[in-house]
Order: C-alpha cells, then sequence, then structure tokens
C-alpha cells in the first residue's frame, strides 16, 4: 500500500511552502522535520512545533496540522521523534517518556533561533501519546507560551495500568515487568529487537470499536505511510519498560503557560484528557488559562485528520491569544 499524496496522508495547501529541517536535541539525536511556512510570510512571525500519534510520523496527523495551521498564518514544524521516521537514533522504534519529551524542547531551540520567528511566541501541539509528552515539556520548558494537547493518551498510565486502569496491580506490573525482562534477554541474544506489531491487517468483528477506528486510520489510504509504526511492525516490545516506571505529568499543575487540552466526548480514551486537565489545574494559581475542550460526537481517531472535527478555529484564537 502507498500513501495518498506523495508519502503524505494529506494534500499540501496552496498557502504554504514545506521545507526539511534538522536540528538536535540534547542528547545528539538529530531530528528530521517538515517546517510549513505561509507564502505570505513576513517579519518575525510565531511558530508552532507538532509531533503525534504515538507511532505514527510527520507525514501523518502531526504534518495534517500543521499545514492548516501555517495557512493561518503560523510557522509550523512537524517532526518525527527520535528514533523513528526520519529521525536519527541507533536504535530504531524504541520510545522513552524522557528523549521524546526532550524531542519537544529541542523544536523549541530549533525554533527559537530562526530569523523569521519570534522567539517570544512559541507553542507545542502532541498529538495522542505526544499529547503528554507535550504537557510534560510545558511543565518542563517555560520558553513554551501555549499548547495543546489533542486526543491525549498518557502513555506512562497506560503502560503502567493497562486500558481503563482494568491492570492497575502490584501483580499484574510484576507479571507484565517479567514478561519484558525475559524479552530484553532474548533480544540482547539475538542482537535484533522484538517489535510489538502495528495495527492488526483484520480486525476482527468482536474487536473494540477503537481498535476498528485505528484501522481505518493506519491500515488504510487515509492514513497509511510507509515510516509509520502503526501502519507497519509497531514499536520494540520492550519500548513498554521506561513507561512503566516513570510517570509524566507529576507536576503538570506547576504550568504557568496557556494549555487546551481537547478531545473527542466519544472516544475511549476520552478519560486521560478529563484526569490529566483535573490534575493540571489542582492547587495551581495558573489554572486561568487552562481549558478542557470536549468535542461532540468524535471519537480518538476523528481528531487525527477529520477538518470538518477538529477546532482549527479555537486552535488559531488559542495560540493567538496566548503567544
Amino acid at each position: 500500500m502507498k500513501a495518498a499524496h506523495d508519502g503524505y496522508s494529506f494534500v499540501l495547501s496552496d498557502k504554504v511552502t514545506r521545507t526539511k529541517a534538522k536540528f538536535h536535541n540534547r542528547y545528539g539525536i538529530t531530528l528530521v522535520g517538515d517546517l510549513y511556512t505561509p507564502k505570505n510570510a513576513g517579519g518575525k512571525m510565531p511558530a508552532i512545533a507538532i509531533a503525534g500519534p504515538f507511532g505514527a510520523v510527520k507525514e501523518q496527523s502531526a504534518g495534517l496540522y500543521a499545514n492548516e495551521l501555517a495557512g493561518r498564518g503560523f510557522i509550523t514544524l512537524a517532526f518525527d521523534p527520535s528514533f523513528i521516521g526520519e529521525s536519527g537514533g541507533e536504535v530504531r522504534n524504541v520510545a522513552s517518556p524522557d528523549i521524546n519529551t526532550e524531542d519537544f524542547c529541542a523544536a523549541v531551540d530549533f525554533l527559537s533561533t530562526q530569523d523569521n520567528i519570534d522567539s517570544e511566541k512559541i507553542g507545542i501541539l502532541g498529538i495522542c501519546g505526544f499529547g503528554g509528552m507535550a504537557i510534560n515539556a510545558a511543565a518542563m520548558d517555560t520558553r513554551i507560551k501555549a499548547t495543546v494537547a489533542s486526543t491525549m493518551y498518557d502513555m506512562t498510565r497506560v503502560n503502567a495500568k493497562g486500558y481503563f486502569d482494568e491492570a492497575d496491580s502490584a501483580d499484574a506490573r510484576y507479571e507484565m515487568k517479567k514478561t519484558l525482562n525475559a524479552q530484553r534477554t532474548e533480544d540482547y541474544k539475538n542482537g535484533t529487537y522484538k517489535r510489538a506489531g502495528g495495527v492488526v491487517e483484520t480486525v476482527p468483528e468482536d474487536a473494540p470499536f477503537f481498535l476498528k477506528d485505528y484501522h481505518d486510520y493506519y491500515k488504510t489510504e487515509r492514513g497509511y505511510t510507509e515510516r509509520s509504526l502503526n501502519s507497519n511492525e509497531g514499536w520494540n516490545t520492550t519500548s513498554a519498560l521506561s513507561f512503566i516506571n516513570m510517570p509524566i505529568l507529576q507536576y503538570s499543575n506547576e504550568i504557568r503557560s496557556a494549555v487546551l487540552v481537547m478531545h473527542g466526548e466519544k472516544a475511549h480514551s476520552c478519560y486521560f484528557s478529563r484526569d490529566a486537565y483535573a490534575a493540571m489545574i489542582k492547587d495551581n494559581p495558573y489554572a486561568g488559562n487552562k481549558e478542557l475542550l470536549m468535542i461532540l460526537d468524535a471519537v480518538h481517531t476523528d481528531l487525527y485528520d477529520q477538518k470538518d472535527i477538529i477546532p482549527f478555529d479555537k486552535l488559531e484564537d488559542f495560540y493567538r491569544k496566548n503567544m
């Protein structure tokens, strides 16, 4: 299967230009992104760095958001996180709560030093699992003026506790860690890394509706791209280990900058956003610039690419007011 539009899952707007960008994070990993610039750009402009969903690449949802927001007057950077897509990292197809948070900060490094970007007007946007990374970055990086988490997953929570927290026990985690550490031994013996598998080729009739939604995005022309982990063989199996042990949203209620958390009300994953927002504003003297937006009748993957559902007018207004 080939991606629908020259490797991208969307059509480039005639209002923007797209160029390659390379930058590095503080671990020395070279990251690769697509820089979207409005054709009528002039002077120093506001900018937004965008990544996600978890297991996707910049040619998918992140690029679609970047394409649309650039058409509305922002310079945008859709980038591949470390170890996936065109970005560097010697071990491929591995995720890290620390390094992937750092990737957002590295994108801010890059944007802050561009002659045509106002370094005081930089925001970030994370989709799915990178929504959680974006909030974590906002808790650390005071240069980030506005953050959007779209259809967010807290990857540390889902790995440690399972979907809907149904495996939230010390015994369940112990058994999972035993299995994953046994796989580490096998990987080391073999000199390879076992892949967890992406979205399945055929979805059973009795599968949860969200698995069907994922299939409809990642396994069809709608969202398929060759470099996407979810469209192909998935992450390294042992990627889950660090997420089990390192919750990422511990200091979200110390974020002073603006945060918009948006989610489809019918998404299986909406509890991540509801709970993350509640934790973010609890005892936070800067809660006034935080917002939870629930989108009626939308499911998780609707916010990947459905432009009639993604509230781009709201996003434009949010960034303009807060950067």
